[in-house]
Parts: C-alpha cells; structure tokens; sequence
C-alpha cells in the first residue's frame, strides 16, 4: 500500500502546504506492531521451539545456545514504504537479552533468514540450557512513528522537555522544526488517526526509528574509531556536542529491525532489539544486524 500518498492525500484535503506534507514524510516512519490482539492471520511466534533448516544448528554465542525470542513470516506481514524486508521467508530473532546489555560484543544476539522454500523442522536437542517461553501466536498494524528530536505529542506519555533543559543543538532543531512544519501538531494527529497506537500488550515492533540510545552508542563507537585513525580530533569539552550531531545525522541511516520487552524477575524493564542500517537491510546483509538490550531495576 501507497502509505506516504494516503497521508499525504489526506493532508492536503486539510489544506496544508504540498511542500509542508513532503517534509513531514520524509520523517515519518511505520513499525510493525506484533501481539496477540491484533487479530486477524497469524504473522509470527512467541517463544516455543523455531523451525529452523533441516540440518542447522541451534544458533549460539559459541559457547552457549542463545534463547529464542520470536520469528516472523515476511510475506504475511504488511508491506511498508521504504522498509527493505524481505517479501519472502521467515525471519527468526535469538537474543541473551542478560549478556547482550552487560557487553558491547555482538554475539549474544542473532538473526537467521530462512529463505522461502527451505526445508525447516522444529528445532531439537539439547535445550534444556535454552530459556523456552510461553508460544503464542502473533498478528500485524501498523504504527506511527517520529524521530525523538520532533518532541513529545499526545501519544507519548512523557512530557516535553523545558527549552532550559535542551542542549544549544537540540534548541536549534526546535526552532527549524518550528518554522519548517508549522502545521506538525495536525499532521501527527493526522498520523495516528491512519495508524492508531494500540493500548495493550506489544509484545515486539519490526521497523520504525531505532532507539535513542542504540544510536547514540553507535555514534560514539563512530567518532571514537575516526579519532583513532587520525581522521578528526575532538576536544574534550566538545565531544558531547559532537555526539549529538552524529547521533542526530546516524538517525536517518539506521532503523529498528525489531524491539521487544523481554520478561525478567530481577529487573523492572528489560528490552532487547536489533538495529540495522537501511542500506544493509535492502541488500539483503541481515547479518550485518547489531543486537542491543536494556536492563532497568
């Protein structure tokens, strides 16, 4: 489906600036929401045992097997403008959500594509050492999302920041978003009007903005190599304005290739997701895929 020409459609019908829409469209991104109340046909599992290829190994960290999180149907799932899945095969997400966030290494996490037309069994052996999760079956919307630098709207829970708490660089980008989309607070409305959010459980999203902090990580192991090679030198005082700017800059070349919560007894939160640039993911390089997790007491 033609998403950007349905909203834009719609805005114009509003009376908002063609030039106004174009801008606000290339900032807007769909995810793909997964939980069990979605209804409709089954894209994917939860927990449970995947089916892996005939032959292949549990996916491991190279010393332990790595637990399964979900897979997904690709062809089953909607389509979404300028998101590069691919259209066919399974999608199947292994992540030690507790090792992934105490370590930078990349190990802890992996995605495996199962072409179409694999011959695949439901994995066995010995997961007695692999956490197993409840199974259940999962189906697709479609959300809504923006770059965190549009601010808070109506959809969030958290509250605008003060301009006193903003960095000179994040004050600036509220004054250009000011005056580049005035008419911002209609078209995000208009947003979640098309692709609602959804008030229970989530149990993962496949594409949208990757988060924040994922971003930021990778900005920071970015500046850090090209100081190393001598490409640059960063002053001290300056490297956090340095790091916005790349972070900021990175945004629009990586996406969330999935996110989900993940259930822990001794934290609050926990999440774990997989972030990929978007030029990776349309060729086809999920192994270039990084895999990050959050743990909050």
């Amino acid at each position: 489906m033609d998403h950007h020409g349905q909203i834009r459609r719609a805005a114009l019908a509003l009376g908002i600036p063609d030039d106004e829409v174009s801008w606000f469209i290339q900032h807007l991104r769909l995810s793909i929401r997964l939980s069990r109340e979605s209804g409709g046909v089954p894209v994917g599992q939860f927990g449970g045992l995947p089916r892996l290829p005939v032959g292949m190994d549990w996916p491991s960290d190279g010393v332990s097997p790595l637990p399964f999180i979900f897979s997904v149907d690709c062809a089953a799932l909607p389509r979404v403008d300028g998101f590069g899945l691919p259209a066919e095969g399974s999608l199947l997400f292994f992540l030690d959500h507790e090792q992934a966030a105490a370590t930078a290494e990349g190990r802890f996490g992996q995605v495996v594509y199962v072409p179409a037309g694999t011959d695949t069994e439901v994995a066995t052996g010995s997961t007695d050492d692999v956490f197993v999760g409840e199974q259940y079956d999962v189906g697709a919307t479609l959300r809504a999302e923006f770059p965190d630098w549009f601010g808070a709207d109506d959809e969030d829970e958290e509250d605008e920041e003060d301009e006193d708490d903003l960095s000179p660089f994040q004050q600036q980008l509220a004054r250009d978003l000011e005056r580049d989309l005035p008419h911002l607070d209609e078209l995000r409305t208009l947003s979640h009007e098309l692709w609602p959010s959804h008030d229970g459980y989530v149990s993962a999203h496949i594409g949208g903005y990757a988060d924040e902090k994922a971003v930021e990580s990778i900005a920071e192991q970015t500046l850090a190599w090209r100081e190393k090679t001598g490409e640059i030198v960063i002053p001290v005082a300056k490297w956090y304005s340095h790091v916005e700017k790349e972070t900021h800059r990175l945004t629009s070349e990586w996406v969330s290739l999935a996110r989900f919560p993940v259930d822990n007894e001794f934290y609050y939160r926990s999440a774990g997701s997989f972030v990929i640039r978007l030029d990776d993911l349309a060729a086809g390089r999920l192994d270039k895929a990084l895999s990050m997790a959050e743990l909050i007491p």
